[in-house]
């Protein structure tokens, strides 16, 4: 069974690959529990090498990856990475509490058909004892998570061609969860929901927290590519000389009021559109 998430052991290198750029991020835990940063690279990729979170040119994406791992110095090869949350099917099943690990890996692929729409030897899949407390205190609940074996092997890939070696196959929304919990104690009291708006080059996913859990998530194609078109056909830019232009604020007066607050507003319509979910 290939394992889709466990807890890192030291000395891992978090990669993050996105639609525009490849970004690599190395942490260690100092005294009190606080996250030091110990390396960080970010390199652009080529237009087209990975669209809606697809890698579709694997040589330019590692290519990239190799140029962060070198510009950050990274002591460590073993990597982690995540798998799109659109890709991966989840389920919580209720199984016999005095199973063995062994015996419920037997189980659950005895029973795979009813829970994955694809062929077992297609999947790449795991499961995880949650502690939740059940009526029947013979039983607990176990969460069953399942994604095409392409969807890993396609990212791992890219780690070898960059020279790292992949060793944790997380998922977004999980990732999130785990982050979250770094600053949670940070909201004011009471606070028991909170949003989460990442807005990507052309995918904006919302992702709804409720007791350090995401509850809901949905993807919609919307990002900051279209802001970068706008100012591309308003100022008669090329596409290059607007996604500069944009992170330089190297714009005319009216950007702001003509270009950057209508396209604020469809953020806020796009979030306001998942919430009615």
């Amino acid at each position: 069974m290939v394992r889709l998430y466990r807890k890192p052991n030291k000395g891992l290198i978090g990669v993050d690959i996105s639609s525009t750029s490849v970004k690599l991020l190395e942490l260690s835990v100092k005294s009190g529990g606080r996250y030091w940063v110990e390396s960080y690279a970010l390199v652009p990729l080529a237009e087209g090498s990975v669209v809606e979170k697809n890698i579709l040119n694997p040589e330019a994406v590692g290519d990239a990856l190799e140029r962060a791992f070198n510009l950050a110095n990274s002591q460590s090869k073993a990597a982690a990475f995540a798998i799109p949350t659109s890709m991966v099917i989840t389920k919580t099943i209720e199984m016999d509490a005095d199973m063995s690990d062994d015996e419920r890996e037997v189980q659950i692929r005895m029973d795979a058909e009813q829970y994955i729409p694809f062929p077992l030897d297609e999947a790449s899949l795991d499961f995880e004892v949650l502690p939740d407390r059940l009526a029947n205190p013979n039983r607990v609940n176990v969460l069953l998570v399942a994604t095409r074996l392409e969807n890993v092997e396609a990212r791992a890939e890219v780690l070898e061609l960059a020279g790292l070696t992949a060793k944790i196959a997380d998922v977004e929304s999980f990732s999130i969860e785990n982050a979250y919990q770094v600053f949670a104690d940070t909201l004011p009291m009471g606070v028991n929901t909170v949003g989460i708006l990442d807005i990507g080059h052309t995918m904006t996913t919302l992702s709804v927290m409720q007791k350090n859990k995401v509850i809901y998530t949905r993807e919609q194609v919307f990002g900051g590519k279209q802001l970068t078109q706008e100012i591309q056909n308003r100022y008669g830019l090329s596409f290059e000389e607007a996604g500069r232009a944009k992170k330089s604020r190297s714009l005319p007066d009216d950007y702001d009021v003509e270009v950057l607050g209508p396209y604020l507003e469809a953020v806020v319509q796009q979030a306001a559109r998942s919430l009615q979910f």
